[in-house]
């Protein structure tokens, strides 16, 4: 699967500009501010629907206009596939294929495999467990449509049970027959939850190893934990043993929207005791790990898009990284940096067409 073309109307900071690309790598350089992260986020909105840096969609509008439009053309299994994405202010986002409206976006989630490397990924060590579940549910999601319906289901659930929780703490009242309904499901939907991270986690880790290995010359272990109180208890007792810590904070304490995952190096949180380099090391091995997964569930090379790649590393961890491009089957590479004469130094030693797109402030409105 390759991005043949991209064409931007009032997204961000471009108000019209087209670009055409290589089927292996592209290299979009320039100095700060001129747009090249938003090219590669353009390019994630296309598979995913919304932005990697800002799900607000009317902030992703130009300043000063009303819509935004992101034209896609694709070619997948010998096919053209033309996917739009398109906004206006006060109305909903929409995703077409092929001029045909998806009803749902979840319908389109799979599609067009990507993986993001981005010095925007350090959230995943630095926030809440929130971000590490975004992370492993969207990893699963991008080749399991089922659990991807079966979390928002679960998301849907929680949410009324903690508008119960609200409601009966507003009206001094509380009826465990009604509680026990949401339970019930919680319950049913959690563990099928539960069951198919854990399950993703036994293939993805050693994945993930790996791939430390490589770009760290095995001088490091690194170690991935999944944190569920499911490991232990059933979700229906651990609901009724939390009503009323529940009942007191006004909505669902426990579940598999409470799970994490722990980052360790050498046997440590490497937030706390990993250098920058190693955090972005153990970062890039992640999404190396995740590329690796979803392109054996689906059969199909993912889009790889690094932002700033070279920010934070050092040449070494560097060359190990473009050797691992150039030795393994990846499909089509974007990669944005600031320096055009680094970039190009370092693509040539790969045996691969590339092509340099230069962005200057002329090309934006």
């Amino acid at each position: 699967m390759i991005l043949k073309s991209l064409s931007l109307i009032n997204y961000k900071n471009f108000e019209s500009v087209n670009f055409e690309f290589d089927h292996k790598i592209n290299c979009i350089v320039g100095n700060n501010g001129v747009g090249k992260t938003n090219i590669l986020d353009a390019i994630y909105h296309l598979s995913f629907g919304k932005s990697y840096f800002n799900p607000i969609t009317s902030q992703n509008i130009k300043h000063g206009k009303d819509f935004f439009v992101i034209d896609g053309l694709y070619e997948k299994e010998e096919r053209d596939e033309k996917v739009i994405v398109s906004a206006k202010r006060g109305q909903k986002k929409v995703i077409k294929r092929n001029a045909k409206v998806y009803e749902t976006f979840s319908e389109h989630i799979g599609f067009l495999p990507l993986v993001i490397i981005s010095p925007a990924d350090r959230d995943l060590i630095t926030e809440g467990s929130d971000t590490r579940r975004k992370f492993i549910d969207g990893v699963i999601s991008q080749s399991d449509p089922v659990y991807l319906s079966t979390l928002l289901k679960y998301s849907k659930i929680v949410s009324q049970r903690n508008s119960l929780l609200k409601y009966f703490n507003a009206n001094a009242t509380f009826d465990p027959t009604q509680l026990d309904i949401y339970n019930q499901q919680m319950n049913e939907l959690g563990s099928v939850i539960y069951t198919k991270r854990a399950s993703f986690l036994e293939t993805f880790v050693p994945i993930f190893i790996d791939r430390y290995k490589a770009i760290s010359s095995g001088d490091e272990e690194v170690a991935l934990q999944y944190q569920s109180k499911l490991a232990t208890t059933d979700l229906l007792t651990l609901l009724e043993q939390h009503i009323a810590k529940d009942r007191m904070l006004q909505y669902t304490s426990v579940g598999v929207h409470k799970d994490d995952l722990s980052f360790e190096i050498n046997g440590y949180p490497i937030k706390k005791f990993g250098s920058q380099g190693q955090q972005k090391s153990f970062l890039i091995a992640l999404k190396l790990a995740q590329f690796d997964f979803i392109k054996e569930q689906s059969k199909v090379n993912p889009i790889l898009l690094l932002d700033d790649i070279f920010d934070k590393l050092d040449e070494q961890r560097v060359e190990h990284i473009i050797k691992l491009v150039d030795d393994q089957n990846f499909g089509q590479l974007f990669i944005s940096d600031t320096h055009p004469e680094r970039t190009e130094e370092v693509i040539k030693k790969i045996s691969q067409s590339y092509k340099i797109i230069k962005l200057e402030r002329e090309i934006e409105s």
